[in-house]
């Protein structure tokens, strides 16, 4: 295989799988400066990769004009009119592999993602034994790229400096002399997510200190609305979510001094920006490879496992066990709030 010069990138979802590729890829690019990448996803994620010198973004309209099959062999062709040479799939799903296998015909070679499978479903068949920790999902990404001849260390990454705060936003984060804390509770499934009552808790014994700017950031009207309620009960607590556009939360939480998110996108968003992240995990766990960039292990709280010795029940949070839907609540809300002080 010849060294690539322009190298097509696909990962069209979901939001933490692709905010997963851009510590990888700004390594990919301070290494080798002179190779191009074009990406390609979904629309909404283009800021991500804003800046990341030599990458190229390409929205996939895929429930557009690059729906179905046809709608695909349309998105490959504009793609090979690009004068990529070689394919990085970093998705593995049928939507990427058919692009790839079109892109093939004209002779352009792929690397695809290999995201262990069989290792993930031991691990999520372990039944209460010894946990084996998997390869995290970035090395995964990272090797794909080792594969194109063109390795990197995940180790060398710089992160970038804080984005600019607008006038807007500063109005959001307060001139007072406070740390600025972000908490994401919510996630894909309830399985994954702090039981809202116990989040009240931790905002509580956060708010009577007078110490900290909380902001709650989500996604979707419903989300929207719970938001907004729970913050209206707290003097120091407001709701972002649904009042910025996706550029302005970006650079809202690349301002912040911590990040407390379940296993979901928002702590992989704020790693990215350097970050801290506090994780909590339901009926995932953080050996699975989903831990956010550069994060320590201290920053990782998950449920007991001796009073649920099947966690972790499937990698995605989507399939577990009768009761247990309540793991989350075997984490203390006094654990978390000690955890966050400690942080900050």
């Amino acid at each position: 295989m010849k060294t690539p010069k322009h190298i097509l990138v696909i990962r069209l979802s979901a939001l933490g799988d692709v905010a997963m590729t851009v510590p990888v890829l700004r390594v990919l690019m301070a290494t080798y400066p002179d190779i191009r990448v074009t990406m390609v996803s979904r629309k909404q994620f283009q800021p991500l990769f804003s800046d990341i010198p030599n990458v190229h973004f390409v929205a996939a309209e895929v429930d557009g004009k690059h729906k179905g099959l046809l709608g695909l062999w349309r998105l490959a062709r504009e793609l090979k009119r690009l004068g990529i040479d070689h394919v990085a799939d970093l998705h593995n799903v049928i939507r990427s592999n058919i692009v790839s296998r079109i892109l093939s015909f004209s002779g352009i070679p792929t690397i695809t993602l290999d995201k262990g499978r069989k290792e993930k479903k031991k691990l999520t068949q372990a039944k209460g034994l010894g946990l084996v920790r998997l390869k995290s999902t970035h090395q995964r990404y990272a090797d794909v790229f080792a594969a194109l001849h063109l390795p990197i260390e995940l180790a060398s990454h710089e992160f970038p400096e804080r984005q600019k705060l607008t006038p807007r936003l500063l109005t959001i984060v307060g001139n007072e002399p406070k740390k600025c804390l972000g908490i994401a509770p919510f996630a894909a499934y309830p399985s994954k997510m702090y039981p809202l009552d116990l989040i009240k808790e931790v905002l509580q014994q956060l708010d009577v200190t007078k110490a900290y700017r909380v902001l709650l950031f989500g996604g979707g009207k419903k989300e929207e609305d719970i938001l907004k309620d729970v913050a209206a009960q707290f003097e120091s607590v407001e709701n972002v979510a649904g009042t910025l556009t996706f550029e302005e939360e970006l650079s809202l939480i690349s301002n912040l001094d911590l990040m407390v998110a379940m296993d979901s996108a928002n702590g992989h968003l704020a790693a990215m920006y350097g970050v801290p992240v506090l994780t909590l995990w339901g009926v995932t766990h953080p050996y699975a490879g989903f831990v956010p960039f550069n994060q320590p292990d201290e920053n990782q709280i998950t449920a007991n496992r001796n009073k649920y010795p099947l966690i972790p029940t499937s990698v995605y949070g989507n399939s577990y066990p009768d009761g247990y839907e309540d793991a989350m609540k075997s984490i203390a809300v006094e654990t978390v709030v000690d955890k966050i002080r400690n942080l900050l």
